[in-house]
């Protein structure tokens, strides 16, 4: 299959580019550096450096033999994102000798993924929106325009959901009301610029596929935590970002820094928040079973792509058991919460889905996150302390 993946240099992005290239599958990765280009901004850096793009493919090829394409350049631009699928490059119209024809599938990773970053300032919170919407926007009719057979895998966020005090159900729900039923895609209800944005993202796609017919799958994705893929484990240059600051790393991954920094983890306010959390290998699998079963022609599929839910306190308490077995002394302190949010609240989400299509779990065993600890701690010496938590509150 042709697989074009928006967002290849990113946390997912560059790790779903070599699944599929591992499996046959013909790549080509699209990115403009936002992330890295971002950590510099607000001196948050990563754990470790990490290769450019088309450094990162030339070790893929040295050790696989395969071929990952890389573009640079930027989506928001709607001649370039359509150069994309028409294999003329924007604003030249020239034909591209590369082209392997338009994409099967296009696997969407390309948006500003931080809520804490959406809501820095109004300028971040207007970045976020312009890039977040204008890269759906442009993807959506690019595919109308050029290949409307291309099945879109988009990846969402459980945090369009909120906290609704009702079980939710994967993507849609049947409401009966004064004696007629109809189905609706389950209310939303986000608590940041980021998540609205990723609502927005749904209404779009929605409308296009109502409208022309395309066809899509929205993956609402919790909270993912994990460094090592099968893909990366032969060679330390191919692993992917791995940030532990408040503005782009996720719970688990800042807590194990944390941990072994000899920083308190930082629980806010009373911790019983609960979300749905995934290794970044259940990631790659969730992503490529979707791709590999399309949704049909005028259809919104929707997957609720988590594996188990934690509150942060038990994700703390996990984190100082396992961080005391191997030897550090790891102190577990509540800060005032700098978000709007509940602290205790009920939170059932259903989530068979892509078990149904072959996914097979991986669960946070204290086996797995001392291998994650393992490989922090190989970069001890480089954690800085002083980015972890500067309390960015909204």
């Amino acid at each position: 299959m042709n697989v074009l993946i928006l967002g290849g240099d990113g946390y997912l992005g560059w790790p779903m580019a070599m699944y599929f290239s591992a499996r046959g599958h013909d790549v080509t990765v699209v990115d403009n550096y936002f992330r890295r280009n971002a950590g510099v901004e607000l001196d948050m850096g990563m754990l470790y450096p990490v290769p450019t793009l088309q450094r990162r493919a030339a070790i893929w090829r040295e050790r696989t033999g395969r071929d990952i394409k890389v573009v640079i350049g930027d989506l928001r631009d709607p001649e370039f994102m359509r150069g994309l699928l028409t294999g003329a490059t924007a604003y030249t119209q020239a034909a591209d000798p590369s082209f392997s024809g338009a994409p099967e599938c296009v696997c969407h990773f390309a948006e500003q993924p931080s809520a804490p970053y959406s809501l820095l300032s109004y300028k971040h919170a207007n970045f976020t929106l312009t890039n977040n919407l204008l890269i759906t926007n442009n993807l959506m009719f690019a595919v109308k325009d050029f290949s409307p057979e291309t099945h879109i895998v988009h990846i969402g966020t459980m945090g369009e959901y909120g906290t609704p005090n009702i079980d939710i159900e994967e993507g849609w729900i049947e409401i009966e009301h004064k004696g007629r039923k109809d189905t609706f895609l389950f209310p939303r209800q986000a608590s940041s610029i980021y998540h609205t944005s990723k609502i927005m993202d749904t209404d779009l796609m929605w409308f296009g596929i109502r409208t022309w017919g395309l066809r899509m799958t929205d993956l609402m994705q919790g909270p993912v935590y994990g460094i090592e893929t099968e893909e990366s484990e032969a060679d330390p240059r191919l692993r992917t970002f791995f940030n532990y600051d408040e503005v782009f790393g996720t719970v688990v991954n800042r807590f194990i820094t944390q941990a072994i920094a000899g920083y308190p983890l930082t629980v806010y306010g009373k911790g019983g928040q609960t979300r749905g959390y995934l290794n970044i290998r259940d990631t790659m699998q969730c992503v490529y079973f979707s791709a590999m079963n399309p949704a049909g022609a005028g259809e919104l599929r929707v997957y609720n792509q988590i594996m188990e839910t934690f509150t942060v306190n038990e994700l703390a308490e996990k984190t100082a058991r396992v961080g005391k077995s191997l030897g550090y002394d790891v102190e577990v302190k509540s800060v005032e919460n700098p978000r709007k949010e509940a602290e205790e609240h009920y939170y059932n989400p259903t989530y068979q889905g892509l078990i149904e299509l072959g996914v097979t779990p991986h669960y946070l065993t204290d086996d797995v996150m001392e291998s994650m600890f393992r490989i922090v701690e190989q970069h001890k010496n480089d954690i800085r302390k002083d980015i972890i938590f500067k309390g960015l509150k909204w």
